[in-house]
């Protein structure tokens, strides 16, 4: 077990796992970023670190910023809470190569089950039960023959989707 956790969130969840640090007698280490220095969960942090100014881009979701508050904290185990990095899977390699834990799905989990189309396949091959759904759709064609209805109030999202499909 690990006696400091840094939360790499903010906010109501970085609250709730502030509080259950409490109950386990574990040290909490906050981060944030200047717009929210008067937030709650940094009131209630045994120590609180900034990210700098800017947005969740410039700040919380600057993996070396991250580490390298939780290395000079002491956190031997790091949270994500949820949204962020939770589900990141390089994050998560990022914390087990600088030795610390990540306390969420292993980075392989992350991958596997990140993706709706490669969950269903790993469920499908163990025998799992699963509702009716089709396997990855290349193209709007596939949705169509998949019998997908193309109506007026979703034929702009979808051309918005195949654009940065194309993009990519």
């Amino acid at each position: 077990m690990f006696d400091t956790l840094l939360i790499a969130n903010r906010g109501a969840i970085a609250c709730r796992i502030l509080r259950t640090l409490r109950q386990l007698d574990v040290k909490g280490v906050a981060v944030y970023s200047e717009a929210d220095a008067a937030s709650l969960h940094i009131q209630q942090a045994d120590e609180a670190h900034s990210l700098g100014e800017g947005p969740a881009a410039q700040t919380y979701l600057v993996v070396d910023k991250i580490l390298g508050i939780a290395k000079r904290s002491g956190a031997r185990a790091i949270h994500p809470g949820y949204g962020f990095l939770s589900e990141n899977a390089a994050f998560a390699e990022a914390c087990e190569a600088a030795g610390i834990a990540f306390v969420g799905p292993t980075p392989e989990q992350l991958r596997v089950f990140g993706l709706k189309h490669t969950a269903r396949a790993l469920a499908k091959q163990h025998g799992v039960p699963l509702l009716e759904g089709t396997e990855l759709l290349e193209d709007l064609d596939a949705a169509l023959a998949a019998g997908f209805a193309l109506t007026p109030a979703n034929l702009e999202q979808i051309m918005v989707h195949l654009e940065r499909e194309a993009e990519a």
